[in-house]
């Protein structure tokens, strides 16, 4: 294992932030997936019909949509974040010099960097899939449901698909990160992207032709358009998550994720190797 991807990965198992972050996605998940569709089933009066379809995703046939439905939008914030802090948090604690003046070249940093911040990303997705397993368990055992788990092939593309989606945040973060040399002004233009601007051009897109066709290829759009060719519910129909949309294909979404991680990628080892270290 690399010298400089062991120091990444434990320097992010040290952050507080990380491990803060961390258990912020992990309790979004069970309270919007399983804790409110369950005591909104619980307590329905008005419309049964549904609160049924939202209480169905919570049962163990439901787990990959269910798993997934944050990651375009709530859980790719949070991912950029910790991509952001991972960059620009050695700007801001003037660590970069120091780090350089121990000689490890700059692309390997950058690569270290980026592997570690992907393990990360691995190991909430994971660890999300785990913790929303058991509480579809937990559903199913106390309403007497059946039992109906998703095949090992849909588990895997559950997972490798919600990895890609928020690998292409924390990737965005990474070179915000890079780009601006620190963490607070980086933050900004990230956050603004993911909810305003973004969010702006899905609602134009019905009554403008030119903002439908450009945000085709937007981060968020693919990765909401991922998340819906694997069940999630799209925004604006009962029961729809935010951020989700079917504006192209699975196979697109997934192609275009993975060439902006690469893009994400390959102009922050352009910035981080040709510019000055302060």
């Amino acid at each position: 294992m690399p010298a400089g991807f062991r120091a990444e990965l434990f320097k992010l198992r040290k952050r507080t932030l990380c491990w803060l972050i961390a258990g912020v996605w992990l309790a979004m998940s069970l309270l919007f997936g399983y804790v409110f569709p369950y005591f909104g089933y619980r307590a329905s009066a008005g419309s049964r019909e549904i609160a049924e379809r939202v209480f169905t995703q919570a049962l163990p046939a439901g787990l990959v949509p269910t798993s997934i439905q944050g990651f375009p939008l709530f859980a790719g914030v949070l991912a950029l974040l910790l991509g952001v802090l991972c960059a620009g948090g050695e700007y801001g604690w003037q660590t970069m010099k120091v780090i350089f003046t121990q000689g490890p070249p700059r692309l390997s940093l950058l690569a270290g960097k980026l592997s570690a911040l992907l393990v990360l990303m691995l190991v909430i997705v994971s660890a999300t899939f785990v913790l929303d397993a058991a509480a579809a368990w937990l559903v199913a055992a106390v309403e007497s449901r059946p039992m109906d788990w998703p095949p090992p092939g849909e588990l895997a593309r559950g997972v490798l698909a919600g990895w890609l989606i928020v690998g292409m945040w924390a990737g965005f973060g990474l070179f915000l990160g890079f780009l601006v040399r620190g963490t607070a002004v980086a933050l900004g233009p990230g956050l603004v992207w993911a909810l305003v601007v973004e969010t702006v051009l899905r609602a134009l897109g019905p009554v403008s032709a030119p903002a439908e066709a450009v945000q085709r290829w937007f981060p968020g759009t693919n990765a909401g358009a991922l998340a819906a060719a694997l069940g999630v519910g799209r925004q604006g129909e009962p029961g729809g998550t935010p951020g989700v949309t079917a504006a192209v294909g699975g196979v697109q979404a997934a192609i275009v994720l993975a060439g902006y991680l690469a893009i994400f990628a390959a102009i922050s080892a352009f910035l981080l190797n040709r510019r000055d270290i302060t």
